[in-house]
């Protein structure tokens, strides 16, 4: 069955495991029921990419933010948060991100990452810019900065519990899930779907990272997300073309994208 309309609500096609054929994929997407596609920024060099090739693009949209792995590269006496400020000021750019905490690999201190991910969450607030949240291995520190700064937005790629989605929905925040959902140890995903309202989920695939089985190992894009698709459908007890369309809606309703 052909499925259409798709939000990818989280890309990294700046990646260079798409250097063969980038230029191909992104423009065969709307023909493979991808309507949109968020591109989502790790540093100062990746959001000007994504700024740069969302004008190329009528379905790519982007974020710019500095990823906690890359937290010590900027300081806001270089100028970042200045630099940011500017690129969001493109029509296209609708958030801040992906911003937040890894403490997984710790590439640079907790200190350093809480910092940066402080600096950009106020960043938002004064760009009344939704944000999209990094959170691994840190989800008590995570919930602890949303619930001081109250940003709206999207935690992505969620790991945390059933308890802690609640919490999030609380705050008002979205829920991305990825090709996880389809994983063999994806039992804390699944729950976490269940406890969600259906207003408040988004469909992502974190490209060209966690291909969905049957994909796995293999690099991921977006026409993949309909397999976790049809994973968060049944969770929620309807088919997979009608969660497609309500994930479609409250991406383009977080991200403040009109059609």
């Amino acid at each position: 069955m052909e499925f259409e309309n798709i939000f990818d609500t989280h890309a990294h096609y700046y990646d260079n495991r798409f250097d063969e054929d980038r230029e191909s994929l992104l423009e065969s997407l709307p023909q493979r029921g991808v309507s949109l596609v968020m591109e989502a920024g790790c540093d100062m060099q990746t959001s000007r990419w994504g700024v740069e090739y969302s004008r190329k693009y009528p379905h790519l949209y982007c974020a710019v933010g500095v990823h906690p792995s890359d937290a010590g590269t900027v300081s806001p006496e270089d100028g970042y948060l200045e630099e940011l400020a500017k690129l969001a000021k493109e029509e296209k750019v609708k958030a801040i991100g992906e911003i937040g905490l890894d403490y997984h690999y710790l590439d640079y201190s907790k200190e350093i990452q809480q910092q940066r991910f402080a600096q950009q969450l106020e960043l938002a607030k004064e760009l009344d810019l939704p944000v999209i949240v990094h959170d691994r291995d840190a989800h008590g520190d995570v919930l602890s900065m949303l619930q001081r700064y109250r940003p709206k937005g999207i935690v992505h790629c969620f790991s945390g519990s059933r308890e802690m989605a609640e919490q999030l929905v609380k705050l008002g925040m979205y829920i991305g899930f990825t090709g996880v959902l389809t994983f063999p140890n994806a039992r804390r995903a699944l729950e976490a779907v269940e406890a969600i309202p259906l207003d408040r989920l988004v469909l992502e695939t974190d490209c060209p990272y966690m291909a969905p089985v049957p994909f796995r190992g293999r690099r991921c894009d977006s026409t993949m997300i309909v397999h976790h698709a049809q994973v968060m459908a049944g969770l929620k007890g309807i088919d997979t073309q009608q969660m497609i369309d309500i994930a479609n809606e409250n991406g383009r309703r977080v991200y403040g994208i009109s059609l």
